[in-house]
């Protein structure tokens, strides 16, 4: 079966079990008499069991040789199937269960013990009768060396032209005689050589330890790169061979700067990422002090980590170099994807009631809102589907948001630890609540902190409160992911390199897979003229899918240690243009290596596709902007929207989807962000409705930017609009009455870079002169403005007078209702007086802030030179692709 990972670094400190919770041991065995020492010792503890379902930890100790990677098997005597493991790989066929090492533990030395744990559904008494390696634990003999293997990492590897890398050779388990192993270039280019480690030799003491060859290259970056096979040998063992390819060099000037502004993004003395145990996990910004949706700057997001994966993806085109994409990958996995133990009740979800309906309100002080069992969900048509092709009910996509160094001092799952990333949230109260009104929370709570229900109660009003995991998917983020994912493979095909992320590439289906939850409404109620919560349908098959990205997904349950487990899931009711990514699209319909595996994944996607580009036809205005969105549930409670309202499919135009604070239609960001997707296919594919929507687009962004002399630029900022579109009928009208004008400008770099992408993908694609030179324009402008960390130009933040508002300020400030207390991890009170500065009084210890109490003070709206890690990224980005499409 497929066991998704579960790295040690993410594995949850449970709570005790609670005292109903069966805990049984298999005795540490054997007991029987027997004429030698037991080889192993095996303890099997039932953590939880639900009639229906159980969780159990087992540990192994090796008593007899090492051995690696071990394998622990054993079979079930009642009707027991595992669904899904953490800290092993797990398989089962009918009674027999074989858990075998992770990757980043496999050997089990003599004496040392190893721990793993699965969830499971059926019942039955515990096993009694374990094997390691095949051999039984009670039978008082040795397995001896098992049949040894030579272990390689990596088996692909990058050196610079004129340089050296090194690759990892040891054994799987303690030979009987020294070992001697060479290495040599068995076909390839003589450029390549082993100057280290040619001749190795492994002893039965050090067996396990790691030794280095050295591959140096002696080219000097001119012509092909060089590449050469080398083969790893010794008698008695499997071959194993290792391909060096010498990185690429920039082919051109702007490329070359591509490669200047990567070194600056991957210098740790840059701070754009921290390491964990040799895993970069991105900023959203090097300054710590910086609100927008991430309310710090020492956070990060799944949209970070989109970016993180683009930049290491062009990384590879230019270089050859594909172990950066990979790490990417990994971290994001590792971190930032709710692994098996993140979301460990999945087992108890029930497709045909996803979740229970709670309505939205536009005013956070309407909250907490109250759960309402009357009304009916409909059915949730992917939960099976999933769980059969990937052998798991766990869900494979981001949460949106991570506090990287523990800033809030939550830690993981409420322990307050600072040894990995910690899942956050924020908000929850409505369209109307910015985040100046957010209340911070953690995504496992476990009432550690706010008050007596942690901070459930909030947002929500129920008789009774549960410790729970929550997370939320942005799907303009796991999109950009796989649309990053299909460059990648492009380009390491075209460099022959295509195995080399091919892993990756395959985890993207999957992802894109789990991404369809965004394509349906949120409680899976049918999509068209769904008013009333009542009175509108509840859906059944795909009649609850809109086929839209919308503005997000989520997921949750009870924690482990719960006596009666529950999970729930629901999807997205509300879509706006911005989020919409027909890159994705056509990749996950279009192309074999991201068609996802389940039987209706590609399908979905293709009709995703069309229904992405109608929708984006449908809300282009007459002067070439595109329109806010659409929604399925008007105002969070499928109310009725006002009388003439066009609707798209059934969905009613919303001018301002989900975001009223500022209002989600005003930002040129999101212009950019779905139209360089639609640049980029038009490119790709030729597809005229792509053409025609950018034939109408461009020369309106065109005319509302203008690009000077010594850096000067100015790109659209906020618009308004006036008007609405037509209701659509399957073919444009041009949209007479709907009406947009650029009320400001401003210099964002990664908003200008990302309209100097989508320039130069137009021009590719049609010719058009004009765009290539002022994509040009926009790149030397840029360019203009590099300090040591990147590219940036200082903006003033005026609207960090709302550090400091109360709740009854103009503007809105942070609502906790009256009578509600409690504290975060700091020791922050949290009670109706506080405002966005108390709960977090952590910013006044920025080095920062003193330009922020200044302002709040009665002084000049303070200035800022932020480095964003996505907009550093969209620059280089758009340096390399100019380098691709034009030189």
């Amino acid at each position: 079966m497929h066991t998704p990972r579960t790295d040690a670094r993410r594995r949850w400190r449970r709570p005790l079990p609670l005292l109903a919770a069966t805990v049984l041991t298999a005795a540490l065995l054997p007991a029987a008499p027997a004429a030698a020492d037991p080889i192993c010792s095996v303890a099997y503890n039932v953590t939880n069991d639900w009639g229906s379902g159980f969780t159990a930890d087992v540990t192994v100790t090796n008593q007899g040789q090492a051995v690696s990677p071990w394998r622990l098997g054993w079979d079930f005597p009642g009707s027991q199937r595992i669904t899904n493991a953490w800290n092993a790989t797990v398989s089962q066929s009918g009674a027999s269960v074989t858990a075998t090492a992770p990757a980043w533990a496999p050997g089990l030395a003599t004496g040392q013990s190893a721990t793993f744990g699965f969830q499971g559904t059926g019942s039955g008494a515990a096993p009694t009768e374990f094997t390691l390696n095949g051999v039984s634990c009670d039978d008082g003999e040795d397995p001896g060396p098992e049949e040894g293997e030579l272990l390689v990492s990596p088996e692909s590897l990058s050196v610079d032209p004129g340089g050296s890398a090194t690759f990892d050779v040891h054994l799987s388990s303690a030979p009987e005689d020294d070992v001697a192993v060479n290495v040599e270039r068995t076909s390839g280019s003589d450029a390549l050589a082993v100057t280290g480690g040619a001749d190795l030799t492994f002893t039965a003491d050090d067996w396990g330890t790691a030794q280095e060859v050295t591959v140096t290259s002696s080219g000097d970056g001119t012509g092909d790169p060089a590449q050469a096979v080398f083969t790893v040998a010794a008698d008695g063992y499997d071959p194993v061979t290792v391909t060096v390819r010498e990185r690429s060099g920039a082919a051109n000037a702007y490329e070359a700067e591509f490669l200047t502004q990567y070194d600056k993004l991957k210098d740790p003395d840059s701070g754009y990422f921290r390491e964990f145990d040799g895993l970069l996990v991105p900023y959203h910004s090097v300054e710590t002090l910086i609100v927008e949706a991430p309310d710090h700057g020492h956070a990060t997001t799944s949209e970070a980590y989109s970016y993180y994966l683009w930049l290491e993806a062009t990384y590879g085109r230019i270089t050859g170099d594909w172990a950066p994409f990979n790490a990417a990958w990994a971290s994001m996995e590792t971190f930032i994807i709710p692994g098996t133990s993140d979301q460990p009740t999945n087992a108890s979800y029930d497709p045909s009631a996803p979740a229970t309906y709670i309505p939205e309100s536009i005013d956070p002080s309407d909250y907490p809102m109250a759960l309402d069992q009357g009304v009916r969900t409909g059915q949730d048509p992917l939960a099976n589907e999933l769980s059969s092709t990937y052998g798991t009910d766990e869900v494979y996509g981001m949460h949106w948001l991570l506090d990287v160094d523990n800033t809030y001092g939550f830690g993981f799952c409420g322990d307050g630890t600072d040894d990995a990333p910690g899942y956050i949230n924020t908000f929850q109260r409505g369209s109307n609540e910015s985040v100046w009104e957010t209340v911070p929370h953690p995504s496992c709570d476990t009432f550690e902190h706010g008050g007596p229900n942690g901070y459930l109660d909030l947002f929500t009003d129920d008789a009774n409160y549960s410790q729970q995991w929550r997370y939320t998917n942005a799907p303009d983020a796991d999109a950009r992911a796989v649309q990053v994912a299909y460059q990648a493979h492009e380009w390491a095909s075209e460099q022959g390199n295509e195995a080399a992320i091919a892993d990756s590439v395959s985890d993207a289906a999957r992802m894109g897979d789990y991404l369809r939850y965004a394509m349906f409404d949120k409680y899976f109620k049918e999509v068209g003229d769904c008013v009333g919560p009542q009175a509108c349908a509840p859906g059944s098959g795909k009649d609850s899918a809109h086929y839209l990205m919308s503005w997000y997904y989520a997921w949750g349950g009870a924690l482990g240690s719960a006596e009666y487990p529950w999970a729930w899931r629901i999807g997205g009711s509300s879509a706006h243009q911005g989020y919409q990514n027909v890159m994705a699209a056509y990749a996950l319909s279009e192309v074999d290596a991201l068609t996802p595996e389940s039987p209706t994944g590609a399908q979905d996607w293709a009709t995703s596709l069309d229904r992405q580009l109608e929708f984006i036809q449908w809300l282009q205005s007459a002067d070439g902007g595109i329109a806010g969105g659409a929604t399925n549930s008007w105002e969070g409670d499928y109310g009725q929207p006002p009388a003439g309202t066009p609707t798209f499919h059934g969905m009613f135009y919303d001018e301002k989807p989900v975001w009223h604070d500022p209002p989600s239609n005003r930002w040129f960001g999101f212009q950019i962000w779905d139209m360089e997707r639609v640049a980029e296919y038009h490119r790709i594919t030729g597809d005229e409705r792509a053409g025609d929507i950018l034939d109408a687009w461009i020369p309106w962004a065109i005319d509302n930017t203008t690009v000077g002399t010594d850096g000067e630029f100015a790109i659209p900022a906020d618009m308004e609009w006036s008007g609405a579109p037509d209701t659509w009928t399957g073919t444009s009208t041009g949209n007479p009455n709907l009406r947009v004008e650029v009320v400001s400008h401003n210099q964002d770099v990664g908003i200008a870079a990302g309209l100097a992408k989508t320039l130069m993908h137009y021009s590719a694609a049609t010719g058009h002169e004009e765009s290539l030179e002022v994509a040009e324009g926009l790149l030397d402008a840029l360019l203009h403005h590099e300090d040591e960390l990147g590219i940036a130009i200082p903006e003033v933040r005026s609207d960090y007078r709302r550090f400091d508002d109360p709740y009854d300020s103009p503007d809105g400030g942070l609502y906790v209702p009256d009578g509600w207390t409690g504290t975060m991890p700091n020791g922050d009170v949290i009670d109706s007086d506080s405002t966005f500065v108390s709960i977090r009084s952590f910013y006044e210890d920025d080095p920062d802030w003193p330009k922020v109490q200044a302002y709040l003070d009665g002084g000049p709206a303070p200035e800022f030179t932020y480095h964003r890690f996505w907009s550093q990224v969209d620059v280089a980005t758009a340096l390399a692709v100019h380098g691709e499409l034009f030189g």
